[in-house]
């Protein structure tokens, strides 16, 4: 049964890492949350180290960078692993070929830059749809536009039997008080058309192990039961996580607060339903990362 705990400290004796998630957690996309910060901080102070697991397509430099600008302080966390990353490597070493049709924005060129744990990488080119091999999938054109917009496309896609490498499995997220859809609503539409999507972030498995080998790259290893996984997404960081045997504190507050009727802390009741509902059980449970 989850444990709806007060604090991160109320439990913090029992890990030596934490994977955190971003959005909904630990900022809103526009202002960091201090009661998070301080509560890493202090998991920090007690010897622990936060490792910020994001399904952000971008590349772990480039998130840094992002956190910098909204004002996320850098003593509250150790190191950093995205879906980007994830699906980088992936795509450098050829997973939906060499010529490849880009759905995404300008801010994603990151994705494309050489990465240094690829030694075999081959040669990508941007090409238009109807000369691609594959599909690479960081984020919507438009994130506010219907993702059934790019169905004309993706039938055309199918047609031709191509991969879409998804560096984003999110399907919406909250920016400030704005829902906006992300790179898994695109995926997901066309594995429902029935194309093949190739996922990379949260809640699958690639994402975990390169956060593991994060770990033992800054000399902080930590065993599978010394790690607890923290977000606000049922099906990206309790799924996740839940799938490779890690506790997980699950944000009520975020994605799912009405869901689950959260003001301070969810409401008993509601938080129950929407887990029946979901068909998962976080270890613990908390309004806001405090």
């Amino acid at each position: 049964m989850t444990r709806i705990i007060d604090t991160l400290s109320d439990i913090s004796d029992n890990y030596d890492a934490v994977f955190c998630d971003l959005w909904g957690c630990l900022h809103d996309g526009i202002t960091p949350f201090d009661s998070a910060v301080e509560a890493l901080r202090s998991f920090k102070a007690g010897g622990g180290t936060v490792l910020l697991l994001t399904n952000s397509p971008r590349t772990r430099a480039s998130v840094a960078k992002q956190l910098d600008r909204i004002g996320v302080p850098r003593d509250c966390w150790d190191v950093i692993a995205t879906s980007g990353d994830s699906a980088r490597a992936a795509m450098l070493r050829g997973a939906v070929g060499t010529k490849v049709w880009h759905i995404g924005q300008s801010q994603d060129e990151s994705f494309f830059a050489p990465m240094e744990m690829v030694d075999d990488a081959v040669d990508i080119a941007r090409v238009p749809l109807k000369e691609a091999e594959g599909i690479v999938c960081t984020g919507p054109f438009d994130p506010h536009a219907d993702p059934a917009d790019l169905r004309p496309q993706f039938l055309l896609a199918k047609s031709r039997g191509l991969k879409l490498l998804c560096a984003n499995p999110d399907i919406v997220v909250d920016r400030g008080d704005e829902r906006i859809w992300c790179a898994g609503a695109l995926a997901q539409l066309y594995t429902e058309m029935g194309g093949e999507s190739l996922y990379f972030g949260k809640p699958h498995p690639p994402i975990y192990d390169l956060a593991r080998r994060r770990l033992v790259q800054i000399g902080k290893p930590a065993s599978d039961d010394r790690i607890l996984a923290i977000g606000d997404g049922i099906n990206t960081d309790v799924s996740g996580g839940t799938g490779e045997n890690i506790d997980t504190l699950f944000i009520t507050g975020g994605l799912a607060r009405g869901e689950t009727g959260t003001e301070h802390q969810p409401n008993e009741t509601k938080l129950a339903s929407f887990l029946t509902s979901a068909q998962l059980e976080p270890t613990f449970a908390i309004g806001m990362l405090r």
